[in-house]
């Protein structure tokens, strides 16, 4: 058996796997096969890629720091909204909110943050979180499907901008049945995408898990939240807004105690400025309120920053520090804001001991209250102040003198102590901060004692009586040595300040620690003031070259005059110390010296001028120029530090002007040209040779621009170190929290302030704060049921502004004129004209007959767009003037009741009139009585019954009515604004007045006799046999067989007795066959009447019973879908 040999087996015919994908993609496996579908496809490509662009447009919101995305969440009452910014909550922050109220601020990664905001069920909140919302989470009921308010809300956001829309489907574990429940979902889902669009995105949430819907759900909608893209809206990416997450009133209580509440209150509002820059001086309006002016703006701390480095660290050290969510109107950490106090909730028991537990904001703030163990002014007295942040002891404030008149050595000590606060802010010591906050502690403490002193001393660093130093910093060279940097005064003085004759050193803390510690290297020791003097040098030179003046700062944050900044005044120049430390006025310079004043022109010296004549230097400067070519590289001077722009042009000029002789002018013409023909052959080759730029289209070129343009416009700004200034200049910036401040703001917004109604601050436009005539293109919204009516009150929403007006409508009538409409035409556009703030062409607005929530049907009664403002073309009526003859000739007539006056006949001559038959006529001229009488011209003669009517063009302007609507001022927040009579009668109960001449009269004609038509007899010889009137008069006398008498024979007799007799047979026999006939009907009927009645019989009985059957069916469904069709709908 050992020695058996077997057969060897035979190969596999199995290829390995992934033998055939190592030769890499057959490109012609998938090659169309014919080229009609090849075509088919290059084309749906195309048109796949051209969809998908729009036009661009600049996007102003900040990459670095952008505000956050504000989420709205929006649907009628009941349907979950509560429950789902609870649960977005919960998984962004950990944290479960009892009460949500206003926006609720979330860091949902790394660059993104977002805005929670629940939309109530009220007209006004939607029309506000429509134009400010860049995400809507659109919630609809499931198992009720779309209502109306989901709606009118998506017709607010078509007229507005529309922003991103999420579907979110609720309350669809009340469905049990699956096919039901599939059916439901994809009937909701095509209306949803035939509102949107086709694709758009449609959330599912099954049901409520302890108070939340499932977090794998919320998980899947989070995500998808926390990567959307968002596209500027036009009308946001040209107005600054913000919407305001917190309220102040700053009113003194004395002026609202005294008035009883009934003041105007200055109110601070904070929240994210969004959409453009926000300038001082920037006319707001709130929606609800009105337009109002803004006192002051400030910048704050981002009370909910991005996370950073930092902060990941602390975070992952402890989780209790983690600063997430931002709400102050709602409950979060025990705080709640209130509009005039701060609300601290300490839920359960509280015990100061507990360390583990991690507290929450508000017990924190309980706890450092406690901790207090001394007053503000016993830490005010136990303050150490230090007058030089050298200075080894610390002054003392004696309580018991305070009262007493002070010496004048103490009088140079508080002259010394009030700059303290100066000489803080520039010392870099470690204890300066420390300085600072006791300098700050102390000053309050300090009574104000009378010394005599006629003005306040200047804030400026005065040294001791030490005459050398004082005439070494009096007359120095240049301004950088007067002391004004605290640095450089250090640098030039060895960190050491004289303060005897003697010129005893006083060494500062740092040289102290270095004697008391000593210097281990010995041998290199140097004296202090020699070491590192390269350096000092170089920081010296560096911080001269750089030093300049902040003209903005200067300009915008200063109320000194021109002349004022140009003399170097600051606003602490007025006085001087003098040797004795007295107040001496300095002189005043004089501005009346034009040349002096005049800064710019520097004195001229005519003998300087002598060297530009010669031409060989003018040509070794020609390249420095933009039209003179270009010159020789010139290499900037080097040395320690870096030089200013300045120092090294005037070095290229030294150089330049030292060696004329480096290049001749042919030379530099044909380095000019050489130079010039490259950048053509650079940009030939660019364009032709360069496969990027061949594919680059308009689009991408377009978004190019916009964005180098953008980049320009933010490199403009980034080299202004002070915010403030660059506030001033540009704006307040959007991703910055900002706290505005506005005066005169009605009592009625603070006294009636709900978190639930968002408070949108929007800023207007230089050309949006004044009044004027617009001109719309509006429509029907055809689900409105009522035709609109011109001079009807009408609420429009335009911009930021909720107004009521009222409109008139008109039609351009063939581009002659613009006609008015009394109503609104059916399933087309028209145009409407009312008075109201002026907004830009192009915004988009809807209007309302009504905010309340009783109105029934469709509450959005038109969309449009703004046309022109202020636009001359004026709107006719037509109008219809009537008169009749009192006196009529041939062809004229005298017309009289269609004026009233000689001069309106004056007006109207040569006007074209007509009569009611047609004939057409022309107002001559007026008669002299009676008044309004005039003489007419017909084409043909008129009767006395005719009327004659002119029809003429009517000018007429809209009424100069505008009503804000103030929602916000309201304590139910429902508001109501002019009513029609009609409206007003139905409201109180009232019956329309019946006028007499209202009353409808049967009228009573008399019938007219016309005369006939009478042809003359010399007319009638003239004319054709054919056109003469075929008239003949009636026979008066009568004819000869009228007049003769019939005399029958015998048997002409017989025959006619004979015919009678048979008549009156056959008219018997027909007689009585209709009798017979109908009695035979009859029986008949009675039969098919029985018949009827049996089968009607058999019919009820058989509804009965298919009812009885239909009725348990259905009631046998409702029980296995839960009870769907009986069921009341849940509130959650």
């Amino acid at each position: 058996m050992d020695s058996q040999q077997h057969k060897s087996h035979r190969p596999s015919s199995k290829k390995e796997k992934g033998k055939e994908r190592q030769h890499g993609f057959n490109e012609k496996a998938f090659a169309p096969k014919s080229g009609r579908k090849a075509d088919r496809q290059g084309r749906r490509k195309v048109e796949q890629d051209q969809t998908r662009l729009h036009v661009p447009l600049v996007n102003r919101t900040p990459d670095d720091d952008p505000p956050p995305v504000i989420v709205a969440i929006v649907g009628p009452p009941g349907v979950g909204k509560t429950t789902l910014l609870k649960s977005l909550v919960r998984r962004y922050t950990k944290q479960t909110l009892t009460e949500a109220k206003g926006p609720i601020t979330v860091v949902a990664g790394k660059k993104r943050r977002l805005t929670f905001i629940e939309c109530n069920n009220d007209l006004s909140s939607m029309i506000d979180i429509g134009k400010i919302a860049d995400l809507v989470l659109l919630m609809i009921d499931g198992s009720y499907g779309f209502e109306m308010e989901t709606f009118e809300f998506l017709n607010i956001l078509q007229t507005h901008g529309f922003p991103k829309v999420i579907g979110v489907l609720t309350h669809l574990d009340l469905i049990k049945k699956a096919a039901t429940l599939k059916s439901t979902k994809k009937t909701l889902k095509k209306r949803f995408w035939t509102e949107i669009y086709q694709g758009a995105k449609l959330f599912y949430l099954s049901g409520v898990l302890n108070g939340r819907y499932p977090d794998t759900e919320i998980l899947n909608l989070s995500r998808f939240i926390s990567v959307m893209k968002f596209r500027p809206l036009i009308f946001r990416n040209s107005h600054p807004y913000l919407l305001a997450d917190r309220i102040e009133d700053l009113t003194p209580r004395e002026l609202v105690r005294t008035s009883e509440g009934k003041c105007d209150r200055t109110v601070t509002l904070y929240g994210y400025v969004r959409g453009t820059n926000l300038r001082m001086g920037t006319k707001v309006h709130i929606p609800g309120v009105g337009d109002l002016d803004i006192q002051g703006v400030s910048n704050l701390g981002d009370p909910c920053p991005l996370p950073t480095a930092e902060s990941e660290k602390r975070r992952k050290l402890t989780e209790k520090k983690k600063l997430l969510i931002h709400a102050p109107m709602s409950d979060v950490g025990g705080i709640m804001y209130d509009k005039d106090a701060v609300y601290v909730n300490v839920p359960g028991s509280f015990s100061r001991g507990i360390v583990d537990v991690p507290q929450g904001e508000g017990e924190q703030m309980v706890m450092d209250l406690q901790d207090v163990d001394a007053t503000l002014e016993d830490r005010v007295a136990q303050s150490q102040i230090r007058l030089f942040g050298s200075s080894s002891k610390t002054l003392t404030v004696n309580r018991s003198d305070q009262l007493q008149q002070k010496p004048e050595s103490e009088d140079d000590h508080d002259n010394d102590l009030s700059t303290e606060g100066d000489v803080a802010e520039q010392s870099d010591l470690e204890n300066s901060s420390e300085g600072d906050s006791d300098t700050e502690a102390g000053s309050s403490t300090l009574p104000h004692i009378n010394t005599g002193r006629t003005s306040h001393r200047t804030n400026i660093r005065s040294l001791p009586s030490s005459g050398t130093a004082r005439a070494d910093i009096e007359y120095a060279d240049s301004d950088s040595d007067l002391g004004e940097d605290e640095d450089d005064a250090r640098t030039k003085l060895g960190h050491r300040i004289q303060f005897d004759e003697d010129d005893e050193d006083i060494p500062s803390d740092e040289e102290a620690d270095m004697l008391m510690h000593g210097n281990e290297d010995s041998e290199n020791d140097v004296p202090k003031w020699k070491a590192n003097l390269s350096e000092r040098a170089a920081s010296a030179s560096s911080k001269s070259t750089s030093k300049r003046k902040n003209w903005i700062k200067l300009i915008y944050s200063s109320d000194l005059s021109p002349e004022e900044i140009l003399w170097g005044k600051s606003k602490h120049s007025e006085v001087e110390i003098g040797e004795d430390d007295f107040l001496q006025v300095k002189r005043k310079h004089d501005v009346d010296d034009l040349e002096g004043l005049d800064a710019s022109k520097d004195p001229l010296d005519i003998s300087s001028l002598k060297k530009w004549e010669d031409e060989e230097m003018l040509d070794s400067i020609r390249h420095l120029f933009i039209t003179g070519g270009e010159g020789p590289n010139v290499e900037p001077a080097s040395g320690f530090g870096e030089e200013s722009e300045d120092q090294q042009v005037s070095d290229d000029k030294d150089d330049a002007a030292s060696n004329p002789e480096q290049l001749t002018p042919d030379q530099v013409r044909a380095t000019a040209l050489a130079a010039k023909k490259e950048v053509l052959k650079r940009k030939f080759d660019e364009q032709y040779d360069d496969p990027e730029t061949i594919t680059e289209d308009f689009y991408t070129s377009r978004k190019e621009e916009i964005n180098q343009q953008l980049a320009i416009n933010r490199a403009e700004f980034e080299g202004i170190a002070d915010g403030e200034a660059r506030a001033l200049v540009e704006g307040y910036r959007p991703g910055q929290y900002v706290r505005i401040e506005l005066a005169s703001v009605p009592c009625e917004m603070i006294e009636h302030f709900n978190p639930l109604y968002p408070i949108v601050v929007g800023g207007l436009l230089p050309a949006e704060e004044r009044f004027g005539y617009i001109q719309v293109r509006i429509k029907r919204h055809r689900w409105f049921a009522r035709t609109l009516k011109t001079n009807d009150p009408l609420i429009f929403s335009l911009g930021w502004r909720r107004f009521q007006t009222l409109p008139i409508y008109s039609l351009d009538d063939h581009s002659i004129r613009m006609r008015m409409l009394k109503y609104t035409p059916e399933h087309m556009h028209c145009y409407a004209t009312f008075y109201g703030p002026v907004s830009l062409p192009n915004t988009g607005f809807c209007t309302f007959n009504s905010l309340s929530r009783e109105a029934s049907g469709f509450r959005v009664s038109a969309t449009g767009v703004v046309l022109d403002v202020d636009r001359s073309t004026k709107i006719v009526k037509k109008l219809k003037l009537t008169g009749i003859p009192y006196k009529i000739f041939k062809n004229t007539a005298f017309i009289k009741d269609m004026f009233s006056t000689a001069l309106e006949v004056a007006k109207f001559e040569g006007a074209n009139i007509r009569t009611v038959s047609g004939i057409r006529g022309q107002v001559k001229k007026a008669l002299p009585k009676p008044d309004g009488a005039f003489r007419a011209t017909f084409e043909d003669k008129i009767l006395k019954s005719d009327i004659i009517f002119l029809r003429a063009w009517y000018s007429i302007q809209p009424r100069k009515f505008y009503n804000p609507v103030t929602t916000l001022l309201l304590p139910d927040k429902s508001w109501t604004g002019m009513r029609l009579t009609g409206q007003i009668r139905r409201d109180e109960g009232l019956k329309t007045p019946h006028g007499v001449d209202s009353t409808y009269k049967p009228v009573v004609r008399a019938a007219r006799r016309f005369n006939p038509l009478i042809v003359p007899k010399k007319l009638q010889a003239q004319l054709p046999y054919a056109s003469k009137p075929k008239l003949m008069k009636s026979q008066k006398a009568q004819t000869y067989l009228q007049k003769r008498a019939v005399v029958m024979e015998p048997e002409e007799k017989k025959a006619l007795a004979l015919m009678q007799q048979m008549r009156a047979l056959r008219k018997d026999q027909v007689a009585r066959r209709k009798e017979k006939k109908s009695e035979k009907k009859a029986d008949r009927a009675k039969n098919l009447e029985k018949e009827d009645a049996k089968k009607s019989e058999k019919d009820k009985e058989r509804k009965k019973e298919v009812m009885k059957m239909a009725g348990m069916q259905r009631k046998r469904e409702a029980e296995a879908e839960g009870g769907r069709g009986a069921r009341k709908r849940r509130k959650t």
